[in-house]
């Protein structure tokens, strides 16, 4: 007897997947939500996201930096493949 994946499983295993970490989200529909669903996982509030913008300098072909800006704060996050992103506070 087979069992589909629900919606979060599904959305889990495709978040946290090497091809979908090592993927720019410029061209994702809601860039903030991708991020803000990733460090709501990893235990950082983000009550409402607001924007999200990739930091050009720092960003490396296999690793992503962006800025993304919550109601309730501003975070700094890196994104490599095969890894949890590392979050900084703003402010």
């Amino acid at each position: 007897m087979g069992r589909s994946l629900g919606p979060m499983m599904l959305t889990l295993v495709v978040l946290f997947s090497p091809v979908a970490q090592a993927q720019p989200l410029a061209g994702a529909d809601n860039p903030q939500e991708v991020l803000a669903a990733q460090i709501r996982m990893q235990g950082f509030a983000c009550d409402k996201p607001l924007g999200a913008v990739r930091d050009k300098k720092r960003s490396r072909p296999d690793y992503a930096v962006w800025t993304l800006k919550c109601s309730n704060g501003t975070y700094q996050i890196g994104r490599a493949p095969d890894m949890a992103a590392k979050v900084e506070s703003v402010r």
